[in-house]
């Protein structure tokens, strides 16, 4: 307990974070691409801050490949409608983090954007 609100252990983060909806998503989809995926935990980079246009900004998940940031994911709790706001959110960070795939969470559904070939699919990329 944090404050007396329940958390849950980040094993990207290596430490208890308060258990929010958001979060509860977010873990799901960490141990996702770990166990599902195959993505090395030491790739992952939980909400770290970037500057996108001056303002400082939060991600909630990178994954990195080649030491290079290769796809970022933005996690919603699951009553959240993944509508245009959250994939602009998502959108303007690749401004600063060149990466490969963006991808957007509510935990129900996924959505992923092949930035290269300018293409939408459900599900995650394979990391190979």
């Amino acid at each position: 307990m944090i404050d007396e609100q329940e958390c849950i252990f980040d094993v990207v983060r290596k430490k208890y974070v308060v258990l929010t909806k958001e979060e509860w998503v977010r873990q799901q989809l960490i141990h996702y691409l770990i166990n599902k995926k195959n993505i090395p935990v030491s790739l992952l980079s939980v909400e770290k801050q970037i500057l996108v246009g001056g303002r400082k900004r939060r991600y909630d998940l990178v994954v990195y490949k080649n030491d290079l940031p290769w796809m970022i994911v933005e996690c919603k709790e699951e009553a959240e409608t993944l509508h245009d706001a959250v994939l602009q959110q998502v959108l303007s960070y690749t401004s600063v983090m060149k990466v490969k795939f963006v991808c957007l969470s509510n935990g129900k559904q996924v959505f992923c954007y092949d930035i290269q070939n300018s293409s939408w699919f459900e599900g995650f990329p394979d990391y190979v």
